[in-house]
């Protein structure tokens, strides 16, 4: 039986689908009730990894959770996100050492925590070296201020080389049943038993394989986006869906997509369209 459980990092116990907040608007009033009231409901069913990020409003969503959820149940884990900026109302990434303990510090306010239990570094600063923001992140974690460090768009090399500097629990990069150009990076946290964080994790396809998942879903009495969450869970024991939503409904069904089980014939089924991907 598939383990719904993952330890981020050795220590941070998680259900292995988690919620994606990227989708939940600040404002205006109406739309920011609802955001907080989807996070609480996210909460109540059981999940216990959100993601979020200071892109995501420029830290309106940090605010979302912490209006919604705090103080925190403690077998909550909310991660954020930093090394993107918005400079001129562009984003642009900035992982320069100051710019990291600044959008911390700024994460720990809004969040309204003295410790993040998971910081990622959003997209690896070309203009940056390497160490030096890896280092910065290192020293902040020595600091207190996080737990543990991962990264977000990166490749089989680049977690190599990360790993020379810093211990990563985790990676976040683009993956569903359909697009695995991924595959060897997910296959490198196997080996290293890093949690990975698949964005955009839903995807149907085209409608020959927007049909088959159909079929394939209805057998099984599911929805075809619970059967594709339910295929990632299934594919990876270090996969830990986010998959993101506005809607009451969605969330209730993304949720209950984490107890379907696949038989061998469908997984063989949903195998063959991922290669065929």
């Amino acid at each position: 039986m598939t383990s719904t459980t993952f330890k981020i990092g050795g220590d941070l116990s998680v259900r292995r689908l988690g919620f994606g907040a990227m989708h939940l608007p600040a404002e205006p009033a109406p739309a920011r009730e609802n955001a907080v009231a989807i996070a609480r409901r996210a909460v109540e069913l059981g999940v216990t990894l959100i993601d979020t990020a200071y892109m995501y409003g420029w830290g309106a969503n940090e605010e979302i959770l912490a209006e919604a959820l705090h103080p925190y149940p403690d077998d909550l884990l909310v991660t954020t996100k930093v090394g993107i900026d918005n400079p001129g109302g562009e984003w642009a990434q900035n992982a320069r050492p100051a710019a990291l303990r600044t959008q911390v510090d700024s994460a720990l306010r809004r969040l309204r925590v003295d410790r993040i239990g998971l910081v990622q570094l959003h997209r690896i600063d070309p203009a940056v070296p390497l160490a030096d923001q890896l280092g910065a992140l290192g020293e902040i974690q020595a600091a207190g201020k996080i737990g543990h460090i991962g990264l977000s768009e990166i490749t089989v090399d680049e977690l190599a080389r990360a790993r020379e500097i810093i211990d990563v629990a985790s990676v976040q990069n683009r993956y569903n049943l359909l697009d695995r150009e991924h595959e060897p990076v997910l296959k490198a946290c196997e080996d290293a038993g890093i949690a990975f964080l698949p964005w955009r994790p839903v995807a149907w396809g085209k409608s020959g394989e927007q049909s088959e998942i159909a079929t394939m879903a209805s057998e099984l009495d599911a929805t075809p986006t619970q059967l594709v969450l339910a295929w990632l869970l299934d594919h990876s024991p270090v996969m830990l869906p986010i998959p993101g939503t506005a809607n009451l409904a969605h969330l209730e069904e993304n949720v209950a997509a984490a107890g379907l089980e696949l038989s061998q014939d469908h997984r063989a089924r949903l195998d063959g369209l991922a290669e065929k991907a």
